[in-house]
């Protein structure tokens, strides 16, 4: 078979590289033309899928096709988060992450793609931050009263949380880390059933999401210690943050983003994210964002990557100090 000339090879090798750049754009202009999956890793009725479905509607409208929210759970997100990593990058299978992304690559044992490498990110839609709180009964009423009372007891107080090396859970490891604290960890198999054991006195604190634990600080039934975020929280603004607390610095926040497969064409990125930004805007979503403990974002790109490389090293380093050592699955 005759092959072409070198220069001719290069011109080819060009041109077919431009058609394939030009046919990119042409597809990013039109996207786009068919319904849009939009998969939570876990299932229908928590945070990621509250978030999702809140979005979709919105998504559909600026776009003018159906964003369908799939729920794929199991393997604590890895399903769901696995199957859009080795979808087409063609902008009709994206993620609703959540900030557990940049935990499992420490607490797993066998995670199946790169957090960095396989997926692009699109903009952070919701943060939240988690309540610490205790039984009425424990004497500490503050996070300085907390640190004071613990230290003069350490091993004596215990924590719940709702899976060892769920968020909640290295929230509370984080703040051992920061205080010098010795409190004895107690796991439980979901935040409800640590939230149930804490109210009826069996165990002394633990970290809770904003929505199931403002209620019982509001009926007595737990004491709010100080909130996870930098600020406070748009919905208890009354309970002080850990940091203005006693611990400067101290950030842990539940955040929930869309993201793609990696090499998705920029354009269609940018239309994502620009039909995103816009929903965030929408007041209608913020209040309902708002009501349920969140602060909606609408970042770049870029900004949200930075958020998730920030976790991957603070949640690796706090995974190590702990000794916390990965599941096998």
């Amino acid at each position: 078979m005759e092959t072409l000339p070198r220069t001719n090879q290069l011109a080819h090798g060009a041109l077919t590289a431009c058609l394939i750049a030009a046919s990119a754009a042409v597809c990013a202009q039109d996207y786009p033309t068919k319904p849009v999956r939009l998969v939570v890793g876990s299932t229908p009725g928590g945070g990621t899928d509250i978030s999702a479905r809140a979005l979709a509607p919105k998504l559909s409208e600026y776009l003018g096709q159906q964003f369908i929210v799939e729920n794929r759970a199991g393997a604590t997100t890895t399903i769901g988060v696995n199957f859009v990593a080795r979808s087409a990058p063609d902008g009709y299978t994206l993620l609703m992450g959540v900030s557990s992304l940049t935990i499992n690559p420490h607490i797993l044992k066998n995670v199946p793609y790169d957090v960095v490498k396989d997926l692009a990110p699109i903009s952070l839609v919701v943060m939240a931050p988690n309540i610490m709180v205790a039984h009425p009964s424990l004497p500490a009423r503050s996070v300085k009263e907390l640190i004071a009372f613990a230290k003069a007891r350490p091993g004596q107080l215990n924590f719940a949380a709702g899976g060892a090396g769920s968020s909640q859970h290295l929230a509370i490891e984080l703040f051992l880390s920061m205080t010098g604290l010795k409190i004895i960890h107690v796991p439980y198999k979901g935040q409800g059933p640590a939230l149930l054991d804490v109210m009826a006195g069996h165990v002394s604190l633990m970290m809770a999401n904003v929505i199931s634990a403002l209620p019982q600080v509001k009926n007595g039934r737990l004491r709010a210690i100080g909130v996870t975020g930098l600020k406070r929280a748009t919905v208890a603004p009354d309970i002080p943050t850990i940091a203005e607390g006693g611990v400067p610095g101290y950030e842990v926040v539940q955040w929930y983003g869309v993201l793609a497969p990696a090499n998705t064409p920029r354009d269609i990125i940018a239309k994502l994210h620009a039909a995103t930004v816009r929903a965030l805007q929408d007041p209608a979503i913020r209040e309902r964002f708002v009501s349920e403990g969140g602060e909606t974002v609408g970042n770049t790109p870029e900004e949200f990557a930075a958020v998730i490389r920030a976790d991957l090293k603070k949640w690796g380093k706090m995974v190590k100090d702990a000794g916390i050592i990965p599941d096998q699955r």
